[in-house]
């Protein structure tokens, strides 16, 4: 079922797990989060990345919007890291009622500029909004310590930050990375429990891929309702590929494409056991009892 953000993450925090949320590229990626997400009855998002929608355009929307209406578990569909104000507004024009205005590349100014702007949109839409504060890199190559913490969310800023764009949901910098962790992962935990402390809205953590058990669960008990999972699907992704196309003569293409949804469908299941979502699909509203809960019906 179709699922609202919100209503995902709140139940999430409430009962001390995490929502995963996984990047999507094409069709058999979104097979991969669904039947991952049901054969472990776990809430989940479909997540589209800007290289993703410029590739998929607006049908990738619309077969993420169905394949979410589609399932009997509970389903978002975000746009993640988009910078692009008209990005922002197609996709909200075609159903998207989550997104990520990623203001994080530019000044603080800038960055709390942009994202009031797109969290008003958003809002009057009836669509949540995650934003970030602080940078994540791509790698920890070439970081000192002064300059990695640098990049890291201020707490004073957050609680600022938060109040003055009314965003829904706030994306942390503790030392996380995107993509490969290059080294043994630090994270800032009194930085991420400060951060708890001050704001009220549910916290995301980026660069999910790799993190150790200890961690993540650290992170849920200090308050991170999701965690976003890209680089571990693809590498699994293009490692089927790589044998299915390479290594064998398949006969037909969907041979090969099964076995590559399969193998994406293994990092998640790993990815849902390790939030603690499996077996919580139970514990969410279905839309019906959303809108009764709004008073609509």
């Amino acid at each position: 079922m179709l699922s609202s953000t919100q209503e995902l993450l709140e139940t999430a925090r409430r009962n001390m797990y995490a929502v995963g949320g996984f990047n999507v590229y094409n069709l058999e990626g979104v097979q991969a989060v669904i039947r991952a997400a049901e054969k472990c009855q776990s809430p989940a998002m479909l997540q589209i990345h800007p290289t993703a929608l410029i590739y998929g355009g607006l049908p990738l929307v619309a077969l993420c919007l169905e394949a979410a209406r589609s399932t009997p578990v509970p389903m978002a569909v975000h746009l993640d890291h988009s910078t692009n104000p008209k990005d922002i507004q197609e996709s909200l024009s075609a159903g998207v009622r989550s997104i990520m205005a990623d203001g994080s590349p530019m000044s603080y100014a800038d960055n709390l500029e942009f994202t009031r702007k797109m969290t008003r949109l958003a809002h009057a839409q009836g669509a949540t909004v995650e934003a970030e504060i602080g940078r994540i890199s791509g790698t920890e190559d070439g970081l000192t310590i002064s300059e990695k913490e640098a990049k890291m969310t201020d707490p004073k800023e957050a609680v600022e930050f938060v109040a003055a764009t009314g965003v829904d949901f706030l994306a942390v910098t503790i030392g996380n990375v995107h993509g490969e962790y290059k080294s043994e992962p630090r994270l800032d935990f009194p930085r991420l429990a400060k951060i708890r402390e001050l704001i009220s809205i549910p916290l995301v953590l980026h660069g999910a891929s790799g993190l150790p058990p200890a961690m993540v669960s650290k992170s849920i008990e200090l308050g991170v309702a999701k965690f976003n999972v890209n680089t571990e699907i693809r590498l699994a992704f293009m490692a089927s590929l790589k044998t299915g196309f390479c290594e064998q003569t398949p006969q037909d293409l969907l041979e090969p494409m099964e076995e590559a949804i399969e193998a994406m469908m293994a990092v998640i299941t790993e990815k849902l056991q390790l939030f603690g979502s499996v077996d919580k699909a139970h514990l969410h509203r279905s839309p019906y009892a959303e809108l009764l809960a709004q008073g609509i019906v």
